[in-house]
């Protein structure tokens, strides 16, 4: 059975975006984008929301000769996974290895979950939101910036009741600490 991660880098006050809808705050740095990269190597689907989906939709075309080994490393990892896109709005994608699902459906999710031995990645708070709710989700984990927002997307969503057990914690040199939780019936 696979392991649904739900993985993303949020302000100390728990923000993906701030109220603006920015999040240029959260950009790794060269030591957070390979461990991240590590990270994401194992990852064989993603699932993402329309709006994640578009922000991620650039790496189809980045990790050129130009770009510095890091972001080619990513470009690749990004490129050689499937990609299911949730959208009631998106008729065509332009990316490879993707398609869309107009509704998004824990059921669903579990087939693809009971379908491999890897692990998918779901992108997206509202997206993680609808899982986390359906109890899909097997580990969150989570880069903390040192930077406050004061307000706009959340990383976990208000109402939710959930407990969790850490797993693995790192401190970065530029004073990012990621933390891994696995989820808890």
């Amino acid at each position: 059975m696979g392991q649904l991660i739900y993985s993303s880098i949020a302000s100390l006050d728990g923000y993906v975006a701030d109220r603006q809808g920015n999040f240029d705050w959260s950009a790794p740095d060269e030591e957070v984008h390979a461990f991240i990269n590590d990270l994401e190597r194992e990852v064989g689907t993603y699932l993402f929301g329309r709006r994640m989906y578009e922000v991620m939709s650039v790496w189809e075309g980045m990790g050129g000769a130009e770009d510095p080994p890091v972001i080619q490393d990513y470009a690749r990892i990004w490129r050689a996974a499937d990609k299911v896109v949730y959208s009631t709005s998106l008729a065509t994608v332009d990316t490879a290895r993707t398609r869309i699902e107009t509704t998004f459906s824990p059921d669903g999710v579990r087939e693809l979950k009971a379908g491999t031995d890897g692990r998918l990645g779901i992108g997206g708070a509202t997206l993680a939101a609808a899982a986390l709710d359906a109890g899909l989700v097997d580990e969150c984990q989570v880069f903390l910036n040192p930077v406050v927002v004061g307000g706009g997307k959340r990383f976990l969503p208000d109402g939710l009741n959930l407990r969790l057990e850490l797993l693995e914690e790192r401190r970065f040199g530029n004073g990012v600490v990621y933390l891994r939780y696995r989820t808890l019936s």
